[in-house]
């Protein structure tokens, strides 16, 4: 069942690079007592992933948290070497950047994309939300290829 606007984000662990490597960090660690703009992405270092829904929150984190977000995440089905690798690529240091390694948290939030075709595997459904204190405030899923409804810009718009 997909999560929905008014859902709690159900609680799993992730992983994000640390000073010292590799860190488990719990959704509730990230999402309690905060409010948080999550997007997700098929994959990075793909094409739309890193020309265009990436860099748009890079560009926009400032004006996205002067309007009161306090983190804003990236997240895919990749693992933490290869998160913080495009993190660094795309001077992403304003946002945390999540591995979902095994798709757990996509799993449980009921958005994931078959890219076996593509030789992908289990893949995250390209999305972005919004939830304050752990609750889902926004919810924008792209319904088709490419990127619309989960761009910073649409997001900011809604903040």
């Amino acid at each position: 069942m997909t999560i929905k606007v008014g859902d709690r984000i159900p609680s799993v662990t992730l992983r994000k690079m640390g000073e010292k490597g590799p860190e488990n960090i719990g959704t509730d660690d990230i999402f309690r007592g905060r409010k948080v703009v999550l997007f997700a992405v098929p994959g990075a270092f793909t094409p739309t992933c890193t020309a265009a829904h990436l860099p748009g929150y890079v560009v926009n984190a400032d004006r996205i948290k002067a309007k009161g977000v306090d983190t804003i995440a990236c997240m895919a089905v990749n693992d933490v070497f290869v998160m913080n690798a495009w993190g660094k690529s795309q001077n992403a240091e304003e946002l945390l950047m999540l591995a979902d390694g095994n798709a757990e948290f996509t799993r449980a939030l009921g958005l994931e994309l078959d890219g076996s075709g593509f030789g992908m595997g289990t893949r995250s459904q390209r999305f972005a939300l919004v939830a304050e204190d752990g609750v889902v405030r926004h919810l924008a899923v792209e319904p088709n290829p490419g990127l619309d409804v989960s761009a910073a810009e649409k997001i900011l718009e809604l903040l």
